[in-house]
This record gives structure tokens, C-alpha cells and sequence, in this order.
């Protein structure tokens, strides 16, 4: 297992596979904050057209 990190580290394919690796966490990672954010806040939208309908 180290002769393969070994290998990675002197490898710039290696380097490209992290630099991808950590490019997509951090895509998902975003992507799925906003998306929280967004349902939160149409749900929020929701409750409050149904409030004002039903007054």
C-alpha cells in the first residue's frame, strides 16, 4: 500500500485523481447546501401562500 502512494505521489496522474477528487466533494458539497437552502425557503414561500389563501 505505501509503494502505491509512492507511486501516486511521483505520478502526476496521481495528482490530477486528488485535485479531481477534491474538486468534486467540494461541488457536491456546495450543490447540496444551495439546494437545502432553496427548498427551504420555497417550502417557507408555501406556507405563507397557503396562510394568506385559507384567511
Amino acid at each position: 500500500m505505501r509503494k502505491f502512494f509512492i507511486l501516486l505521489r511521483k505520478d502526476q496522474r496521481g495528482a490530477t485523481l486528488v485535485e479531481y477528487g477534491i474538486a468534486l466533494f467540494v461541488a457536491i458539497t456546495v450543490g447540496g447546501t444551495l439546494l437545502t437552502t432553496l427548498a427551504t425557503t420555497t417550502s417557507t414561500n408555501v406556507e405563507d401562500a397557503n396562510t394568506a389563501a385559507t384567511r
